[in-house]
């Protein structure tokens, strides 16, 4: 008899993502007997028990359609809103994997993603994941589907805000995805030419971005662009950072960590709107009129790139395969040009930050780009 297999997309969507959809339909139908069924909006459609078939004429068309066909949500199977209560819903997810007769469960999605899945695989379900993120942070894998899109989104509005900032003389902050990681703020930041990169992992010193600014003005260019990736923090704000997360570790009594913990999420909070601060701080310290522009959303949509869709096909089409061995509890990660099956366990809850010595980051310290340190 052939296996039955679910995919479900969950967290933000990125660019690819139907691209892997249709690998994995197409792929698994070479397969004899093997039927796929999607679940819509991730684990909630799972929970819900939301699904439809995806036959060939479904996945027909899709490979260049931004976003996802199944929709998507950031619910966890483990902390799913459900009757205004937040509630465990991992045994009603077990109960509707196996009223569907599945042989498995490939679960799309980025780090958070990675870590709900490993959680129904302690479950006993038979879980396969791939790795998707504009933001490139998920540990074990060279490269994530979506991220060289949302790459080539962001150097194209660098490139674009060049023409204003020299235009009017001025400083341009751009604010790029990347919470917690700088992948994307530093690589369209070098390809677009950027004369400051500010990005999560090198906490920066506002004074050394003015004078970096203050001396382009002196050298007769008096226009900058500033590439900050939206979890850049000051080292003061880092410091102040570390202290609270300290503190929340070694408060011994209930009162201490609740005010520890209060203390840390005002410092969460305030750090939200850093990159509007930063940029009245540069327009106060070079004298030079500052704008900010937030790329947002806007660097998810679209149209994937040809990279993303051969990734995205390329481990679409070995999931398939995985399947068809019988092999679960694994990511599928892009090593080299090959697709490499790598235990759940070492990949969720971690996350690949920018090495401190990449070459990206000796590269752009070689052109004279400022990274505020």
């Amino acid at each position: 008899m052939g296996k039955y297999i679910g995919i479900l997309t969950a967290g933000g969507d990125s660019p690819g993502l139907n691209a892997a959809i249709r690998g994995i339909g197409k792929a698994a139908h070479t397969y004899p007997g093997m039927q796929v069924i999607g679940f819509r909006d991730g684990f909630r459609g799972l929970m819900e028990n939301r699904s439809v078939r995806l036959e060939s004429d479904v996945l027909s068309g899709i490979l260049t359609l931004g976003g996802t066909i199944l929709g998507t949500s950031r619910d966890k199977p483990h902390r799913m809103p459900v009757g205004g209560k937040v509630m465990d819903m991992r045994d009603v997810i077990v109960d509707n994997y196996h009223k569907h007769h599945l042989d498995g469960l490939i679960c799309l999605g980025g780090g958070g993603t990675q870590k709900n899945a490993l959680q129904l695989v302690e479950k006993g379900l038979n879980v396969i994941t791939l790795p998707k993120t504009i933001d490139n942070d998920v540990a074990m894998t060279d490269v994530t589907f979506g991220f060289d899109t949302a790459l080539g989104i962001a150097t194209e509005a660098i490139d674009r805000l060049h023409s204003t900032a020299h235009s009017h003389h001025r400083i341009i902050v751009v604010e790029i995805m990347g919470h917690k990681v700088g992948w994307l703020a530093l690589g369209s930041g070098i390809a677009g030419g950027a004369d400051v990169i500010l990005i999560p992992e090198i906490p920066y010193d506002v004074h050394i971005v003015a004078e970096a600014i203050r001396r382009r003005s002196q050298e007769g260019k008096r226009f900058s662009i500033v590439a900050v990736a939206e979890g850049a923090i000051s080292k003061e704000d880092a410091a102040a950072l570390e202290e609270a997360r300290q503190a929340k570790k070694e408060a011994k009594t209930k009162e201490e960590r609740k005010k520890a913990k209060a203390r840390l999420a005002a410092l969460e909070e305030n750090h939200a709107g850093n990159t509007m601060r930063l940029a009245q701080q540069l327009e106060k310290l070079t004298g030079l009129e500052s704008r900010l522009t937030i790329l947002g959303h806007l660097q998810r949509g679209g149209t994937p790139s040809a990279a993303d869709r051969l990734l995205a096909t390329r481990l679409g089409t070995a999931c398939a395969e995985l399947v068809n061995q019988g092999v679960y509890g694994v990511m599928v990660a892009a090593r080299g040009e090959e697709a490499v099956p790598v235990p759940l366990e070492e990949v969720a809850g971690k996350l690949k930050m920018v090495p401190l010595d990449h070459p990206w980051i000796e590269s752009a310290r070689r052109v004279g780009t400022c990274l505020g340190d």
